[in-house]
């Protein structure tokens, strides 16, 4: 027996489903700022980063369609969601860049925050240039943030998560709390 705790739907398949009115949850994974930007219409906002205290919203009867952006965030939220006791989980295979492609509809929005993903990859490059920075003009001993840095990225492309993404989709402006970067 496999230890994958959902199965894979494409795009189509999930959007006929729920457009025939059956028994599901369409549930966005990605931080609300992503969704401020675009969003399946309908579909439920639980923040992988706030899953475990929000999760209680779902219907445990019901399937679960978990969608994120390309679809590695909703794997997580499904193994999350498995440890809390619900069964019938399905992942949007590549996310909403599969669902867009296939031109299902979206909602487009104004947002202003910059994706999770452009936001990791300014918080990254700013430390490692800092360190190395530093690391020449200071001090050698700030050569070790780059390397932390480069160790971190290594780690997330292996094991396809992302420590320095779920600690960012905490800031207020990723939460929708109306912090000055976010409305």
């Amino acid at each position: 027996m496999s230890d994958k705790t959902y199965d894979l739907i494409d795009a189509e398949a999930a959007h006929r489903v729920l457009a025939s009115k059956a028994p599901g949850q369409l549930v966005d994974v990605r931080e609300v700022s992503e969704v401020d930007a675009l969003r399946v219409e309908g579909a439920m906002n639980i923040p992988l980063s706030r899953l475990g205290e929000l999760a209680a919203r779902l219907d445990r009867g019901a399937p679960v369609y978990l969608l994120c952006r390309s679809g590695s965030r909703a794997a997580e939220a499904a193994a999350k969601l498995d440890a809390l006791g619900h069964r019938d989980i399905l992942v949007v295979r590549g996310g909403l860049e599969a669902w867009t492609a296939a031109g299902k509809p979206v909602v487009r929005g104004a947002s202003r925050v910059w994706s999770l993903e452009r936001q990791v990859r300014f918080a990254a490059g700013s430390m490692v240039f800092t360190g190395t920075a530093l690391g020449f003009a200071v001090d050698p001993r700030w050569l070790l943030l780059p390397g932390f840095v480069s160790a971190g990225l290594m780690f997330s492309a292996v094991t396809d998560t992302c420590g320095m993404a779920l600690v960012l989709g905490r800031l207020p402006w990723n939460r929708g709390s109306g912090g000055s970067c976010g409305r």
